[in-house]
Parts: C-alpha cells; sequence; structure tokens
C-alpha cells in the first residue's frame, strides 16, 4: 500500500512538474524587482541582484526592473515573468520560496522552499536563496516562441514626434485648457452678487462634485516604472504591485494618448513618455519611466 502511494504520488509531481517546465519555455525574459515585501530597502543585503545573477547563471535572461529592457521587452511586458520571493513563517530557520508570475500576477512556477539555519540575515537568506534556486537550476529551460504571447505586442514604435503629432498635442492640451474654464466660469455665473452665510457653506459642498477632479500622483510617476497592459480601446498602466495607474486611450495621433478621467495626456517625445496634466492654471509635464 505504502509501495503504491509513493509511486502515485511521484507519478503526479512528474505531471506538474512537466506541465510547469512547459509553460515556463513560454517566456523570454525574467523581470527582477528592486525589493522584495520581506525587505526594508531596496536590493536589501543584495538579495535582488544574487537574483538575477543566479538566473542568468543558469541559462536564463533576466533584468533587474530599473534596467533598460530589450526593445521587443518594452513592446511586449508579457514576454517576461516576474520574480517574487516569498519569505515563509519557521523557527529556528530561515526559508525562501521563488514565485514567477505572468503580465497578468498569475504564479507561472514555484520553486522548492529553500532553508538554512544561518541566523546572521545577509547570510541566511544568500543561503536559502541559493537553496530554492536548485529548482530553476535543473528546469531544463529553454525559450520557445509562444504566438498568443507575442501577439500581445504593443503596435507603438520608438519614433519621435513628428511637427503634425506636436500640433496635434498642443491642440488637445488647448481642449484640455478650455474644458477646465468653462468650468470654473460655468461656476462663477451661478453664484449670487449676495451670498449668505448658509448659501456659501452649501456651495463650499457642492463644488467639489463638479469641479475638483482627482489627480495622479505625478511624484510616483516619476519613480516608479510603470507597464503598459493592452485593452480593447487602449491601455492600462500598472505599477510593480501590480497597481492601476491610469487608464490611456487612444486620440487618432501617433504616440499620443488622452487619460481617462483627467485633464491630462500622455504623449512620446523625444524617446521620452510625457504625463502632461492642466490644473487649470498651468500645465505640468512629468517625464515618465513607462513599458509598453
Amino acid at each position: 500500500m505504502t509501495k503504491a502511494f509513493y509511486i502515485f504520488s511521484f507519478l503526479i509531481i512528474a505531471h506538474f512538474s512537466s506541465f510547469s517546465q512547459s509553460s515556463i519555455n513560454d517566456y523570454k525574459y525574467i523581470i527582477v524587482p528592486t525589493q522584495y515585501d520581506f525587505l526594508k530597502q531596496k536590493d536589501q543585503y543584495e538579495i535582488n541582484s544574487l537574483t538575477k545573477f543566479l538566473f542568468n547563471k543558469y541559462g536564463y535572461t533576466a533584468y533587474l526592473q530599473d534596467e533598460e529592457f530589450p526593445e521587443d521587452l518594452n513592446n511586449n511586458r508579457c514576454l517576461g515573468l516576474t520574480t517574487d520571493v516569498v519569505k515563509e513563517n519557521a523557527f529556528l530557520k530561515t526559508k525562501l520560496r521563488i514565485d514567477l508570475k505572468d503580465c497578468n500576477g498569475n504564479v507561472v512556477h514555484s520553486s522548492k522552499i529553500g532553508e538554512t539555519r544561518e541566523k546572521e540575515y545577509s547570510k541566511a537568506y544568500n543561503f536559502a536563496l541559493r537553496d530554492a534556486f536548485e529548482t530553476f537550476q535543473y528546469l531544463g529551460y529553454a525559450y520557445q516562441p509562444n504566438s498568443a504571447i507575442l501577439s500581445k505586442a504593443s503596435s507603438q514604435t520608438s519614433t519621435s514626434v513628428s511637427a503634425k503629432e506636436q500640433d496635434e498635442i498642443a491642440r488637445l492640451k488647448e481642449e484640455i485648457k478650455t474644458l477646465k474654464e468653462d468650468k470654473v466660469e460655468t461656476v462663477e455665473v451661478e453664484k449670487p452678487m449676495v451670498e449668505t452665510k448658509k448659501t456659501v457653506e452649501s456651495k463650499k459642498q457642492e463644488l467639489p462634485k463638479e469641479v475638483v477632479v482627482t489627480k495622479v500622483e505625478t511624484n510616483e510617476l516619476k519613480s516608479e516604472v510603470l507597464y503598459a497592459q493592452s485593452l480593447d480601446n487602449g491601455f492600462q498602466v500598472v505599477d510593480s504591485t501590480p497597481k492601476v495607474v491610469m487608464i490611456l486611450l487612444p486620440t487618432g495621433a501617433k504616440d499620443v494618448f488622452s487619460v481617462k478621467d483627467k485633464n491630462a495626456i500622455v504623449f512620446k517625445k523625444e524617446n521620452q513618455w510625457i504625463y502632461s496634466e492642466n490644473d487649470g492654471k498651468n500645465v505640468n509635464e512629468t517625464i515618465i519611466n513607462i513599458k509598453f
């Protein structure tokens, strides 16, 4: 009975290992974040750098998240798997597991749990990570292009904005400014010449519903690497969480998008993506690191 159980277990494990290996071969790149959730700083104890090093050592093509990506990965984020190292709860041991996730956040392959009894963090995380990497060391990875993943490639190119497209950008900015001014004028016309205290308080409650627009946090846009994922009509832009930061809608001009529900556009100029927002007084532009 025991022998039969072990044979059955072996066949089940072999089946799922074969399935995972076939799945991981569909992906050309490994993307390593600059910080894992269980650490307090970027590349603390050089664990993220070690992750990249070990993947490349064992025959994969890995990049840190803040490095320059190859053109095909820039155009199609789904060609890469993102690494997540998870710390398991353990007593007197350090245990780490490596998960590889696709562009939709689904786990494609997980490593065995690497462990060590080393007490010093810098050594413990290093030993446990190397132990977990035995899974990928002996996996026999070989990239095999998958047509379904390749079809997700963006049609965007890296050409600069033409003079015609610059005119289109200027026109869109002017339209945003006009719409904002129209809203402000409408509110001012509706105000009476003399207002009671009660009327003023009432309008203070009503105005946010009419004219206040929630803004994208530009400080986050400056420091975060963002990824554009294809939708039926445009792109959703996500961060590394992944959390949806904004929705881009096509305008008809090449490399120019309007931002859904914002007085803003995103356009490409001299190989840099620009987030341009009108606050009713000024047009603020921020260079963002977005990968299509």
